[in-house]
């Protein structure tokens, strides 16, 4: 597994991370299969761990705390994020500061969360949600210094709305905000536009998230997949965008090479691009764990491959199922 410097914090973090959503809170998930799933992570070089109190209302932090202690002479990042104090999904311009992160919500939060994986740091604590209209606000920013003076973090950062790559600027250009996590994947490029240049400029830390665009990218889902009731997939793969995420896909297939999958295709291609520093797929399988972290090896695509791939990037609007 090879390793990246993970922005300001210079932490070296593995170039696969591991992203935990689907490991609480999702139809068919299995604490005994996720711990099997995680233990192999560590196993092949794995060091950086992505959660959140609202995958499973903390379940998924009880998980990763849980994978850290089995794990005690490796340093394995723990990341999480804090939910809006509304529980809505994502932030929208309407949505007042006093009812999204007020202070009171960034800690109790923030203990939670540690209670939670029974420790007493975390490395890297987020906010889920973010609008720019809330970066010019005081409160927040003292609340990450504070955090920080108090050692319960050692870092903060924004996962960026879906679609909305400069929704949170000018909160990174406070100086308070450490690292990034944002969608950037064959179809959604529009990160390196100006994110990825401003968080190059800022020795900001970039996590790429969604790296197979919930799935699309793997090449298994058809325009006749259903999912399970209560699986959040089927709310977002509504008819208007499970047939055009399909018709797109399928327009990938010919250029995958032999002997590779759509999947891994589509997971050297955000690690082409050296202003990420971890991408964090799902890993539920350990099938899943052992194909993602081989791609750790070096290897980068063909340069005629990478340019037709730049050709398929499709700059989609937030929407009311987008979430």
């Amino acid at each position: 597994m090879l390793t990246r410097k993970f922005g300001r914090t210079n932490w070296q973090v593995s170039e696969i991370g591991y992203g935990m959503w689907g490991m609480a809170g999702w139809t068919e998930s299995d604490d005994l299969q996720s711990a099997k799933s995680l233990d192999l992570a560590v196993e092949n070089g794995v060091t950086f761990f992505d959660t959140a109190w609202g995958y499973g209302e903390g379940h998924s932090e009880e998980l990763l705390g849980e994978l850290v202690r089995r794990h005690p002479s490796k340093k394995l990042y723990t990341a999480s994020k804090i939910p809006p104090k509304n529980f809505q999904w994502p932030a929208r311009p309407e949505y007042a500061f006093e009812d999204s992160y007020p202070v009171s919500h960034i800690i109790e939060y923030t203990e939670k969360t540690l209670a939670n994986l029974k420790m007493e740091q975390i490395d890297l604590m987020q906010f889920h949600t973010w609008d720019d209209n809330w970066s010019n606000r005081e409160e927040w920013q003292r609340a990450i210094e504070d955090l920080k003076t108090s050692g319960k973090i050692a870092a903060m950062g924004i996962s960026m709305n879906r679609w909305e790559p400069e929704n949170g600027i000018k909160a990174l250009k406070t100086g308070k905000i450490d690292t990034v996590q944002v969608i950037y994947n064959i179809f959604d490029q529009a990160p390196k536009d100006i994110l990825f240049p401003l968080c190059e400029e800022l020795n900001i830390g970039v996590i790429a998230r969604v790296p197979f665009d919930e799935g699309t990218l793997t090449g298994n889902i058809t325009k006749e997949t259903t999912f399970p009731e209560g699986d959040w997939r089927a709310s977002y793969f509504v008819p208007e965008n499970l047939n055009s995420s399909v018709e797109h896909a399928d327009a990938l297939r010919p250029l995958v090479p032999e002997n590779m999958t759509m999947a891994e295709m589509a997971l050297r291609f955000i690690l082409e691009n050296d202003s990420v520093d971890t991408v964090i797929p799902g890993m539920r399988k350990q099938r899943n764990v052992l194909a993602n972290t081989a791609t750790s090896d070096g290897k980068g695509l063909p340069a005629s491959l990478l340019q037709e791939l730049q050709k398929h990037r499709w700059d989609r609007q937030p929407t009311a199922w987008s979430q």
